[in-house]
């Protein structure tokens, strides 16, 4: 490199004194001292996050890593793979503090969400991709700042799995759903079954409630006509009369029925001759 040279935006150079770390120089018209400083060059960055082997960007990057075969936590192995994005805050510590930055994102991108995965069950991975992202980028946190970048986001790509497994899983879905259909029709059941209950037991306290209503009204009317008779006649004869009453309904009973024979006691001439002076 020459010795008076630009640097793009947003990228910087790392400048070494006698092979040593000495400065970090940012965007614009820079130069460095013949014989005695040279440029860091990170070759074999391929290019990621670096242009011509000695810019380091400082833009938002993304990796994508390989699939990597994982073991979930039910015994299910899937292939999965995600995309990292990330961004170098420090350059001299994303140069110096870790050998070949881009390829140690994607190692422990990789091994983050093959331990993630490993702890959950497929069915968790499938449903809860959001809540496992997350979990993966708190684990690069842990790296973040001894290699000097910040990771904004992790993303799952895709989860892939066998023919067995897919097959597995949409017997286990159509039996999950059977077995809602029926927990939920004994469920309706009973609840009809409550409701009917629940219905009869109301139409059986209003007619009770019925029914004494009616006896306390013929018990209060038996009451009155009673004391009226005591204001009219002894009270002797007052019980007659009552007896009387009740003799001839409980007669009227018995007679209802055509086929029901009837004897009169030898004393219901005698019952009927009340004198009520």
């Amino acid at each position: 490199m020459a010795i008076i040279y630009t640097v793009p935006q947003n990228h910087v150079v790392l400048v070494k004194r006698f092979g040593k770390h000495s400065r970090v120089q940012k965007d614009g018209l820079r130069f460095k001292i013949p014989f005695i400083e040279t440029i860091k060059y990170v070759n074999n960055w391929n290019n990621i996050a670096s242009k011509n082997g000695c810019y380091i960007e400082l833009s938002e990057q993304q990796t994508d890593t390989p699939p990597r075969q994982c073991q979930t936590l039910d015994n299910v192995t899937i292939d999965a793979n995600a995309s990292v994005y990330w961004k170098i805050l420090d350059p001299a510590k994303a140069v110096y503090d870790i050998d070949i930055l881009p390829k140690s994102i994607a190692d422990v991108a990789l091994n983050a969400l093959r331990a993630n995965i490993g702890a959950i069950k497929l069915d968790q991975v499938l449903s809860e991709r959001q809540n496992l992202n997350e979990k993966i980028s708190a684990k690069l946190m842990e790296v973040a700042s001894k290699w000097g970048v910040i990771f904004t986001r992790v993303e799952i790509q895709e989860i892939n799995y066998s023919n067995e497994t897919a097959e597995a899983m949409m017997q286990e879905m159509t039996a999950e759903r059977k077995k809602r259909a029926l927990i939920a029709e004994a469920e309706g059941k009973a609840k009809a079954e409550i409701m009917k209950a629940k219905s009869e037991a109301e139409a059986n306290y209003i007619r009770a409630k019925s029914d004494a209503d009616v006896l306390t009204i013929i018990a209060k009317s038996e009451r009155d006509y009673i004391s009226k008779l005591k204001e009219e006649i002894s009270t002797d004869k007052a019980s007659q009369i009552i007896l009387f009453q009740k003799y001839i309904e409980g007669m009227k009973i018995i007679t209802d029925n055509p086929s029901n024979k009837v004897f009169l006691p030898t004393n219901f001439k005698k019952a009927l001759e009340i004198d009520v002076n």
